[in-house]
């Protein structure tokens, strides 16, 4: 198998002044499953087409295993893509499907069919061998393009966003399959995908990618417990980390009418950059209701209540003062509306039009500066 080293690798596209990949620096280890994660647009399918050959590298270089292979043809670099529409022939069978890059390499008849029945029976697919691809469904076809990967051995495996075409159901199945799979082969693995849940759930190590920079890699745990800035806060779980900029006075991060303490080694490192304010994060499970005079909490309007049996979230506005109206938060505030969601017991749901109090777990409270949006705690 294979190390992937990217080494101060970038992609700048004719026409663009700017980078789609900047100066990325990326280790994938031999046998590692890693998920290269972002938003649309932000260079994880580049990177991943760079690694194919598919993309010109226009600074810095690519290692397989050891060996240099920038400047090489896809063909010669032994790695194995597979692609979001499956790419498969339709006027072919299962079997020819995957057997197809061995044949055209001229490997002989009698191999192709041990590999392909193996890789058949690995993905649950020996009694599809003889069907053509319209006669699957959609989780069977991507079974195949997998399969034709498989077949080939090669040292590296590249999945582009291979769930996106299926339907919420297949994809939880899918996913559990395509994890189990290449823990069983141990091939080195680039998948790339926009979905976090995806990324949170197969990978070994994540890395999280914005506008062609790398911000954060680390295992999947590492990202949701300690982000290492707000975009990957915000990013990383769902429902997303509740994330508003607050004042800090005497030490303390003043929520509405109410104040948070806030531990002193983090309000110390604040500068004047920051303009005496913090960004206080926090995820949905880490708060709970709070007694009405608990003094280290802030109150919250209630607009909305979900009940989904094993769970309860309430959706809410923080009561705000005069000071905070004046406050630009919008581009830093969590993506549910804007609004603020706490996970509680669904026995115990506030009604709609209730303010409730709210306590934060304080060892569980992220906080960010302003000026830099790099974690201080």
């Amino acid at each position: 198998m294979a190390e992937v080293i990217f080494d101060h690798v970038t992609r700048i596209y004719p026409g663009n002044d700017k980078p789609s990949v900047d100066d990325l620096n990326l280790d994938i280890k031999d046998g590692e499953f890693l998920v290269l994660v972002g938003p649309s647009g932000c260079g994880k399918s580049t990177t991943l087409r760079m690694l194919a050959g598919l993309e010109e590298v226009n600074k810095g270089r690519i290692l397989i295993g050891g060996k240099d292979v920038t400047t090489m043809q896809p063909k010669d670099r032994d790695i194995a893509m597979v692609f979001q529409n499956y790419a498969l022939y339709p006027h072919m069978t299962v079997a020819d499907n995957m057997g197809f890059a061995l044949k055209i390499a001229g490997t002989p008849k009698d191999e192709i069919r041990k590999r392909v029945e193996k890789a058949a029976e690995i993905l649950d697919l020996t009694e599809f061998l003889d069907r053509k691809p319209k006669a699957l469904s959609g989780g069977q076809r991507q079974r195949v393009a997998m399969g034709r990967a498989i077949v080939r051995e090669p040292k590296v495996f590249l999945m582009d966003e291979p769930l996106s075409n299926l339907d919420a159901k297949l994809r939880v199945q899918t996913r559990t399959q395509i994890a189990a799979l290449q823990r069983q082969l141990g091939v080195t693995t680039l998948y790339v995908t926009h979905d976090q849940t995806e990324a949170l759930t197969m990978g070994d190590r994540i890395a999280v990618i914005k506008l062609g920079i790398l911000q954060q890699v680390g295992a999947p745990t590492e990202l949701y417990d300690r982000p290492a800035n707000v975009f990957v806060a915000g990013f990383i779980g769902s429902p997303s980390m509740n994330i508003n900029v607050h004042p800090v006075i005497n030490g303390e991060a003043k929520v509405g009418e109410d104040t948070l303490a806030l531990p002193k080694e983090a309000v110390a490192k604040l500068t004047p950059e920051d303009n005496n304010q913090i960004i206080v994060g926090f995820r949905p499970e880490d708060a709970s209701l709070a007694a009405p005079d608990d003094t280290n909490a802030f109150s919250l309007k209630v607009v909305n209540v979900e009940d989904l049996g094993s769970d309860g979230y309430i959706y809410g506005n923080i009561i705000q003062s005069d000071a905070d109206k004046t406050m630009d938060t919008g581009s830093l505030m969590s993506d549910q509306n804007k609004l603020t969601t706490i996970r509680v017991n669904p026995r115990v749901l506030p009604k709609i039009g209730d303010i409730v109090k709210i306590k934060i777990n304080p060892a569980k409270m992220h906080l960010f500066a302003p000026s830099t949006e790099l974690r201080l705690n």
